[in-house]
């Protein structure tokens, strides 16, 4: 990947862009790798012409952004180019670490590829993340800005890489870096205010270690410590691999405030005097009073003695305690902080170990990098600023950032990522993804339990970019995606009406007449009519009988007194119970019973059979009968309720006589699901989402990059109907 100069604007294509967004300055660096070496093409340094950070965070965002822009404008002006996108790399003085051991069962052996390992890292990062925030006390929120594998593991053992192994299990031991949602969004909107786009992001001791410790030297324990103005921070390699971050919140700044107490100045003199003691035996100044003074290296030296000592010691504790107690065998010393006189000695002599193996890393370390201008400086300073820059070709491909709801997110990319795992990574609830359902009502139907499930809600509106999508919609880097979520449907209702056990009727006969009787409903031993709704735990009987005196009163017929009654000829009395298809009598012929009056209003009282045995044997056919229940005789003898109208006279041959039936019941189907055979009743029809009350499967927690829905060969809609011997796959796909 060359560059080839052309005097003319330009995009920047393959050029990579960093900047290391310092507390005292800002250093952007453009280059590119070709090879294992780098090419530095442009770096410019300005400082923040106000104190906008303070131990590595943003305080004046709006500051930062001006000068970032400046930075920004020279180098295009200087490569004559347009830069779009940035890396850039975060430090903070709430710097947390979590360490954790992951492990992937895979289905069958395989040989493990790239996308393996990435989806390995990515399991690792959300237990890291869940385990922190199960720690977490604060109210902030945190970040993972950063992580590093320790060791990886083969079907339990442990390996160097897991690339082309073939196995059945792959694990890893890592750690994961934490840094609050301020730290981070500060840095994105300082950014974006430049007109810049983050394209990666790292930690600050990440980057500088790529350049300062070479891989050959990480089997070795090493530490390294980047002492900025505001942090000092701290990582650790060994066998081969970064073992530990850490940070403490005390730097260059810590001395350049001392010197301005004791010299009567403001911050940026101050600043001025400890480095002019770098190549001057004396500096010279003027005080707040405006009156000329000068100071001895001696003297400056003296006067922080006790601070330096105070914060290499801090310095060496913390490397003890990452270290597991025990002092690493060298040290690198980066950054502007560390190069004053006398860091090194008091740092080794705080670790205990010899003044040669903690060194300050410079142009030593920078066999591999190119510089296009040889007059640039190679010290200290730009390690940090080129790791950053180096750190995008090991990064770029494994994470990319998207903004979720106004959140940026960090996203290990397995290459097919989408939005439920941008949702995921943001904590967004799993259950705000589906339609959810409304509170459902659980009761009880001649001691059955059963229940009627809530109506669903809407499902979850998604956008990425603007445009409409849904949870299984691709990401790519810098996308925005928007959900808004899902609602929560109608809470169930269910009348007694709606139940399929009220629908039925039983038919008996009565004196050779049909008789149709509807069920009559027990709601916790009271009767309730149809419109009745079913409440929470509501005990439900449906009778499957009437008893002689009911079947009467249904009838609204009194008959003569000392009349015998019998149910299936055997004699009986008014609480003799009458079932489906048994036959009542009294007396010798047909009850004699009056006509209803016109008026539509129901007669009152019982009328006797011998009051009406004119108008009954006048038209026997055309009978009626008064009762609660408003019931009306067919042509054919049947009584049926009023509510259904009379069928106009047929002059046809009489057919075979039919029963009167309910509505069709509810009906059983048998599918299969993923390879399973699942019986499925209650219902009078069938869509797929019912499916999920006859299978074990936990649709809030996500567990693969795509939920796969099949309907017969075709991906399923949730409301899509499904009939008997359908087959139907559901699964997470990996």
């Amino acid at each position: 990947m060359g560059f080839t100069f052309m005097a003319e604007y330009k995009e920047q294509g393959n050029l990579v862009f960093g900047l290391d967004i310092g507390t005292r300055s800002i250093v952007g660096t453009v280059g590119y790798r070709e090879g294992d070496v780098f090419t530095v093409l442009g770096q410019e340094i300005k400082e923040h012409e106000t104190r906008a950070m303070l131990d590595g965070q943003i305080h004046d965002i709006n500051q930062v952004g001006n000068t970032i822009l400046q930075v920004k404008k020279a180098l295009e002006k200087k490569l004559e180019i347009k830069l779009n996108n940035v890396c850039i790399a975060a430090a903070g003085r709430v710097l947390e670490t979590v360490e954790v051991n992951t492990t992937w069962e895979l289905d069958k052996e395989k040989v493990i590829t790239p996308e393996d390992v990435a989806h390995l890292t990515s399991m690792g990062i959300e237990k890291a993340y869940s385990q922190f925030q199960a720690q977490n006390t604060s109210d902030l929120h945190f970040y993972c800005v950063g992580n590093s594998i320790v060791r990886y593991y083969l079907n339990g053992y442990q390996i160097g890489n897991l690339d082309n192994h073939k196995a059945r299990s792959i694990g890893a031991d890592m750690i994961a870096t934490f840094l609050p949602d301020d730290v981070v969004d500060g840095l994105y909107r300082a950014v974006e205010q430049a007109g810049l786009r983050v394209v990666n992001m790292t930690l600050e001791p990440i980057a500088a270690i790529s350049v300062a410790i070479p891989e050959m030297y990480r089997m070795l324990n090493i530490g390294l410590v980047d002492v900025g103005a505001g942090t000092s921070d701290i990582c650790i390699t060994k066998d081969g691999c970064i073992v530990a971050y850490g940070m403490i919140p005390c730097a260059g700044d810590f001395l350049t405030e001392t010197i301005a107490r004791a010299c009567l100045v403001d911050f940026n003199t101050a600043e001025q005097i400890k480095r002019g003691i770098e190549d001057q035996e004396t500096v010279e100044y003027k005080d707040i009073m405006g009156l000329p003074q000068s100071v001895t290296r001696e003297a400056v030296l003296e006067m922080l003695d006790a601070d330096l000592d105070e914060m290499t010691g801090r310095v060496a504790d913390k490397f003890k305690e990452l270290n597991g107690g025990k002092p690493v065998s060298a040290v690198f010393v980066v950054g502007g902080g560390g190069r004053i006189e006398g860091y090194t000695k008091k740092l080794s002599a705080h670790l205990g170990i010899v003044a040669e193996r903690v060194a300050v890393r410079g142009e030593e370390v920078m066999q591999k990098i190119r510089f296009k201008d040889e007059d640039v400086r190679k010290d200290s300073l730009m390690i940090t600023p080129i790791g950053i820059c180096l750190n995008y070709y090991e990064q770029s491909n494994n994470f990319i950032y998207v903004t979720f709801n106004d959140e940026h997110i960090k996203i290990y990319d397995s290459g097919n990522l989408a939005v439920v795992d941008a949702a995921m990574h943001a904590n967004f609830p799993n259950e705000g993804l589906f339609p959810q359902r409304g509170k459902e009502i659980n009761y009880t139907i001649n001691g059955r339990k059963t229940f009627k499930r809530g109506h669903l809600g809407e499902a979850a509106k998604i956008t990425v970019n603007g445009e409409e999508a849904d949870m299984h919609s691709p990401i790519r880097a810098n996308d925005v995606i928007r959900v808004e979520e899902s609602t929560v449907g109608e809470a169930a209702k269910v009348k007694i009406s709606d139940l399929p056990e009220f629908k039925s009727m039983i038919v008996i006969k009565a004196n050779d007449s049909r008789i149709l009787l509807p069920k009559v409903a027990y709601v916790n031993g009271e009767i309730k009519t149809g419109y009745y709704e079913i409440q929470e735990n509501d005990d439900i009987v449906m009778q499957d009988y009437y008893t002689v005196r009911q079947v009467l009163e249904f009838m609204d017929v009194v008959p003569e007194e000392g009349t015998q009654i019998t149910v299936n000829n055997e004699p009986a009395d008014e609480d003799t119970k009458v079932y489906e298809n048994f036959t009542i009598r009294w007396g010798s012929k047909s009850p004699k019973v009056t006509k209803r009056k016109t008026t539509g209003k129901k007669a009152a009282g019982k009328v006797k059979a011998e009051d009406a045995e004119e108008t009954a044997e006048e038209k026997p056919e055309e009978k009626e009968i008064a009762d609660s229940f408003d019931a009306l005789p067919e042509d054919d003898g049947t009584y049926v309720p009023s509510g259904k109208e009379r069928e106009p006279e047929k002059k046809e041959e009489p057919q075979e006589e039919e029963i009167v039936k309910p509505k069709a019941v509810p009906y059983a189907i048998n599918v299969r699901v993923n390879g399973k055979n699942i019986h499925m009743q209650g219902k009078s029809s069938y869509v797929f989402v019912d499916v999920f009350d006859y299978i074990d499967f936990d649709l809030q927690s996500v567990k693969g990059s795509k939920l796969i829905t099949d309907l017969n060969g075709h991906k399923a809609e949730y409301m899509e109907e499904i009939s008997n011997g359908d087959e139907i796959v559901i699964k997470w796909e990996k």
